[in-house]
Parts: structure tokens; sequence; C-alpha cells
């Protein structure tokens, strides 16, 4: 199947744009100006902030700007971090992690997003007061397997992103995720960068160190073969932004072969979905880097 390409809209809108962002509208009509195929809603303020967009009109409206420039919704991230990880007691009392997923969700079925994006909140280093990580495992496999059939009542991919960053980042984590959900409708979502610092470098994670071997990427996408629902692509140059989660690096700036890479993520994975996305989150001249991170990518999605 022929991938379309879409970018992640929150690049442009937190981070080193947190002070000044890049209005959603302009977002889009830029996008749309160099024929991207799609974007990917970041749910977030300043743009799509769940709260600002209440009513069906509002995300209407936001639907109309996108479809007027040409654009699909390739899916969308969820503000899950302004509330409770999924591990806590706070997000178990009265299931409010489930009722907020479910918030959520209808915000993704409005915009017409055919997935929505999770994580687990909690800092990877981070202990959790009363839970230990064997408990917390647990509560997120059958909290996650609810929201994914839920989802899937719906219509919608459920998408689970691994990150240096959040708890859960070792190879394994990422590899027994999927299996331990054990529902059709969740699926991995495989950022190229978290991969390498995930599967390569062992970034941040809690006891011994686990990898992959200098192959980190291809090996743990082979591994998640038939468990990978949508793509993130982008460079790494091995390090951590604010020593936290991994540096998106433009294309041609850090390490990673994509030449090794992308026949691997078409060939050897199984995945069938219709989308790529560019994720330059956090990236400090991400709109400037925009037009040649898709010409970057171009190439491949012809010849492939």
């Amino acid at each position: 199947m022929a991938k379309k390409l879409s970018i992640g809209s929150w690049a442009y809108a937190f981070g080193p744009y947190e002070d000044n962002p890049v209005p959603f509208d302009d977002v889009v009509k830029r996008l749309g100006e160099l024929e991207f195929d799609g974007i990917e809603i970041g749910a977030f303020k300043p743009h799509i902030d769940i709260n600002d967009y209440p009513m069906k009109s509002d995300r209407d409206a936001v639907k109309g700007l996108i479809s007027y420039y040409g654009l699909e919704v390739s899916g969308l991230a969820a503000d899950f971090w302004s509330h409770p990880g999924p591990a806590t007691d706070e997000a178990q009392e009265d299931d409010k992690y489930y009722k907020l997923f479910k918030e959520n969700l209808q915000l993704a079925l409005d915009l017409g997003s055919p997935s929505i994006r999770v994580d687990t909140v909690t800092d990877a280093e981070e202990e959790i007061e009363g839970v230990d990580r064997e408990k917390a495992w647990d509560r997120i496999v059958s909290l996650w397997r609810r929201c994914a059939q839920v989802a899937e009542d719906h219509g919608v991919l459920m998408l689970w992103e691994f990150e240096p960053g959040f708890m859960f980042n070792k190879p394994s984590d990422i590899i027994n995720m999927p299996k331990a959900v054990d529902h059709p409708n969740f699926k991995v979502m495989f950022d190229t960068c978290h991969a390498q610092m995930c599967a390569t470098v062992g970034s941040r994670q809690v006891g011994e160190k686990e990898t992959l071997g200098d192959k980190g990427v291809i090996e743990l996408a082979r591994q998640l073969k038939g468990e990978i629902g949508h793509f993130h692509l982008i460079d790494s140059d091995n390090s951590l932004h604010d020593d936290h989660t991994s540096t998106h690096a433009p294309f041609g700036d850090g390490v990673l072969d994509f030449d090794a890479i992308i026949p691997v993520i078409m060939d050897e994975t199984g995945y069938d979905g219709e989308w790529f996305s560019i994720d330059l989150c956090f990236w400090p001249n991400a709109w400037d880097v925009t037009e040649d991170a898709k010409k970057f990518l171009t190439p491949y999605l012809e010849r492939y």
C-alpha cells in the first residue's frame, strides 16, 4: 500500500515554540502549500485543546479548515500529560483515566482521526508512591485493554508511543506491552528516534541496561512484527532533549540509516497502515526544516 505523509502539529506549538507558537491555521495552510497529505493533530494548547473546542460545531470548523487545504487527519495525540498517569491511584479513582480517554476519543471522532495516541505519562525514573512497577504494569495493561475496546467500538485505533522519557521503556517492555494488553485494536506507535534511544542507546532505563545492539531500531521493528499501528519517522543524534526524551533531529543531522530502516519497515513488520508521519518535536527551528523533511522522505515513499 502506498503511504501518505503527514507531520505532527505539536512541533510548532510547544518546547522552543512555547512562547511564540505558530497558529494552527498557519500550520495547516503551510502543509497544504507543501503538498503534504495530512496533519497529525496535537490536542494541546495553544492548538486544538479539548476544552477550547467543546462543541461539535467548533470541531467541524477545524475539520473544514483541514479539508479546505487538501489535507486529511492522520492521527490525534491527546493531552493525557495534564492528568495523573494511568498507573497512579488518582487515575484509578472513580475511573478517571477511562473517562478521560473517552472524552479524548470523542475529540478524535469529531475531528475525523483514525487513531488516538497514549503513553504511560509517568516519568521513566519516577517511583509512584505505594505502587511498585509490577502493579503499575498491571494497572496500565488493564486500563488500556478497556480503552482499546471502546476505541474499537467507535472505529478508532489506539496507539501506544513508547519513549525513553516515560515508564516502561526497555525493549522487552515495548515488545511485551501489546502482548499483555492482548487486544487487536491496541498497537504500537513506532518512532524511529525513540526506538534508537530505547533499543540502541538504552537511555533512562531503571536497573540493568537492556539494548538490542547497534541496529536496535531495525531489530525492535522486526520483533514488533504485526504489532505496529503507526510510524513516526525522524532522525536521532543519540541524545536526549532536556535529559528527558529523545532529540528529534532533522533528517541528515543524526545517525540513523534510513536506506536500511525503511525497507525493513515496509517489508518485514507487517505494517499495513496508510500513514507515515514526520515528528520534529522540540526541534528549535522545526518550521524552517519542514519542507526539507518532506523532500527527504518523498523519494523513499516513491521507491517503496
